[in-house]
């Protein structure tokens, strides 16, 4: 349960500073971001764990690994839902 906990606060940040990096606004704004970013953190742990065989622990590297895949999952969410113009006649 602690490591759930840990993992969210960690999202959190990591959904604030990809947010920094990456250009645009979001599907559902700021509190959208910050689901992402945790969302992005147990995606990061994954894709580290699964290409790398390992993931890194404490604050910094957690957090390192969280702040990759809440970037990806930015990138990804941002280019699929970019705007889209809807004609009406």
């Amino acid at each position: 349960m602690e490591y759930l906990l840990f993992w969210i606060i960690v999202g959190i940040v990591a959904g604030l500073l990809a947010k920094a990096v990456v250009p645009g606004e979001g599907p559902g704004g700021i509190i959208g971001d910050l689901i992402v970013g945790i969302v992005g953190a147990f995606l990061g742990g994954w894709l580290f764990s699964t290409f790398l065989g390992h993931s890194y622990g404490g604050w910094a590297g957690s957090t390192g690994v969280a702040f990759v895949g809440a970037v990806v999952l930015l990138v990804i969410l941002r280019a699929v839902s970019g705007r889209r113009s809807i004609s009406r006649f």
